[in-house]
């Protein structure tokens, strides 16, 4: 198994997951052989014409594998793809997509993707990118009830 691949199955591994949508055929072999091994684990297969007519799936995805397919589709049709999954519930996405061409970093960056790694296969580039609904939104100190409505000037001004 190569690298890029390699690294799929070990974020596999570190999730563990019940249930996986795959999209693209290196992803689904590698999704097969996570759920062959464990038998409490369903697995979803996509293909281009699920995304034309709107994702429906069966309950919400522990982890989606997105692989060798972003290239294939249209660029409207791949961030509706992307943004499904996501606003779905999926837990997590991996996608991994050649480096070069259409899909740029800050396309990933605008649907909330971080970049994990780059690979070079083949005089191929590859880039695998991740989005975990667990660490997207980090928590920030500002906004919590103690700094709402300024409540130490009411009755002092008016603004």
């Amino acid at each position: 198994m190569n690298e890029p691949y390699q690294a799929l199955a070990s974020l596999i591994e570190s999730t563990a997951p019940k249930a996986v949508v795959a999209f693209g055929e290196p992803g689904q072999v590698l999704a097969q052989q996570w759920c062959q091994e464990h038998s409490d684990c369903t697995l979803t297969r996509l293909n281009a014409e699920d995304t034309e007519k709107g994702l429906s799936l069966p309950r919400t995805q522990d982890l989606a594998l997105v692989t060798d397919c972003l290239e294939h589709l249209g660029h409207p049709q791949g961030q509706t793809l992307l943004g499904q999954l996501r606003n779905y519930g999926t837990q997590q996405i991996a996608v991994l997509v050649a480096d070069t061409g259409d899909w740029t970093l800050t396309d990933f960056i605008g649907l909330g993707f971080k970049r994990q790694a780059r690979f070079e296969q083949d005089d191929r580039r590859l880039a695998l990118y991740t989005y975990n609904i667990a660490t997207y939104n980090h928590k920030r100190d500002w906004n919590n009830p103690r700094f709402w409505a300024n409540p130490e000037m009411w009755d002092k001004a008016r603004w």
